[in-house]
């Protein structure tokens, strides 16, 4: 389902393999999707690599935790409303897209959360799900319809709300 490319080796040490199969896996079946079905790429950088992801994507150069490139445009014209649901191939394969995540940040905002590393990369693997699933937090209702989810998903895997200690996430 989750293809990791691990292009720091710090997060070897981070069993970020294991964290994305059961953040991805969570956030599938909250939506009714079959996970088997799903193919996602996920590249575990450092914060240089993601400012250049982000610079070159998003027009912001400076590094960020999590950037997210879906397959699909599936967002809801209307604010608050879910997305349209993903189609798949002739094959049957879902393509959600891509995740990029930067070991840096994700642990200096670990630390300063005074958070588990390892919570906090899945809330940040989540999050990126829910954005290759048409999930935006741009607008106000649609940002807390993205939250809410979010907070269900992790709860289920027993992690606290990550909103209680609100840190700049995209």
């Amino acid at each position: 389902m989750i293809e990791t490319v691990i292009e720091d080796p710090r997060w070897a040490a981070a069993d970020l393999e294991q964290l994305a199969d059961t953040a991805a896996a969570a956030t599938l079946a909250h939506l009714g999707i079959d996970a088997e079905a799903c193919e996602v790429t996920l590249l575990a950088c450092d914060d240089a690599r993601i400012a250049e992801l982000n610079a070159d994507f998003r027009g912001k150069p400076q590094p960020t935790n999590v950037l997210s490139w879906p397959e699909a445009e599936l967002a809801a014209p209307q604010p608050g409303r879910p997305p349209a649901r993903p189609e798949p191939d002739v094959t049957g394969t879902l393509s959600l897209g891509d995740i990029a995540i930067a070991y840096d940040t994700c642990a200096r905002e670990a630390a300063a959360a005074g958070k588990p590393f390892s919570d906090h990369v899945t809330h940040l693997i989540v999050h990126g799900m829910l954005h290759l699933l048409g999930y935006d937090h741009i607008r106000d209702a649609d940002a807390t319809l993205m939250e809410g989810l979010e907070v269900t998903i992790l709860g289920r895997l027993g992690l606290t709300d990550p909103y209680t200690d609100v840190t700049d996430e995209s």
